[in-house]
């Protein structure tokens, strides 16, 4: 049995995995909150952009799409999803942690999706990659991503789920040590040419963020307009929400 760090076989069946996540509903939702907010983006950053299936939607609509994500593997993947588009400019693959994005000019908004900002386990992390968004953001941009909730994690806790493949079958359970951090253990099975299985695992962290203390932090890293918002929803957050959805903006002056 052989140990890996977050993703770095997962991200190999990621998209098998998570063929469920309604993207084209996802890049909708951006846009309908763009066109609310006023908002016309040339370029978008995809924050955490993973194997970079949001990211290719997005460019395929006509955005300028930078992705940053700090998993090499991932990267490989959103290459091979990005390579060879009709688009008007290539997507741009950076290897960047959020906490230490560095670009190469501004952005006009910024998307961070499906819980990445729950993997930033720590809060001055968070704090300070908050901080280096809205210094790239253009005045009046906006800064979008979602959470998994505490009523979520809380109704996962200590529950097993399984996701299988022509190839690899995979058991990943979740447990909450302390009230405040999530995590997974993930055991992979991937089939040998020869006929015989494999065995991986791989450890996966989320923190519980509470929405106050989020919005708190948006509004030290300089955000305004801070609105919060149900899934995929034009509607406030129920009080049984699983995931919430943030919109802040970087204001004009």
């Amino acid at each position: 049995m052989s140990e890996y760090s977050e993703y770095a076989l997962l991200s190999e069946y990621y998209d098998r995995f998570t063929d469920d996540v309604p993207y084209e509903r996802w890049a909708d939702f951006f846009e309908r909150i763009f066109a609310q907010k006023q908002v016309k983006p040339n370029i978008i950053l995809d924050l955490a952009c993973g194997t970079g299936s949001l990211t290719r939607i997005l460019a395929q609509r006509g955005y300028d799409m930078i992705g940053a994500d700090q998993s090499e593997d991932m990267l490989m993947m959103a290459q091979e999803n990005c390579c060879g588009l009709d688009v008007k400019s290539p997507v741009l693959l950076l290897h960047q942690p959020m906490q230490q994005l560095d670009l190469y000019g501004s952005i006009d908004a910024c998307v961070c999706c499906l819980d990445s900002v729950n993997y930033v386990t720590d809060p001055d992390v968070l704090r300070e990659a908050f901080r280096r968004v809205h210094l790239f953001l253009e005045p009046g941009g906006v800064f979008i991503f979602d959470i998994n909730t505490r009523k979520k994690l809380e109704r996962i806790d200590g529950q097993s789920f399984v996701r299988e493949d022509e190839d690899v079958f995979c058991v990943w359970q979740a447990v909450i040590e302390n009230g405040a951090l999530c995590h997974y253990d993930f055991d992979i099975f991937e089939l040998n040419e020869d006929g015989a299985w494999n065995r991986y695992q791989e450890h996966h962290v989320e923190r519980i963020y509470e929405p106050d203390m989020l919005r708190g932090m948006l509004e030290q890293a300089g955000f305004a307009e801070i609105e919060l918002r149900g899934e995929l929803s034009d509607d406030a957050p129920r009080a049984d929400e699983e995931r919430i959805f943030f919109i802040a903006r970087k204001p004009l002056k």
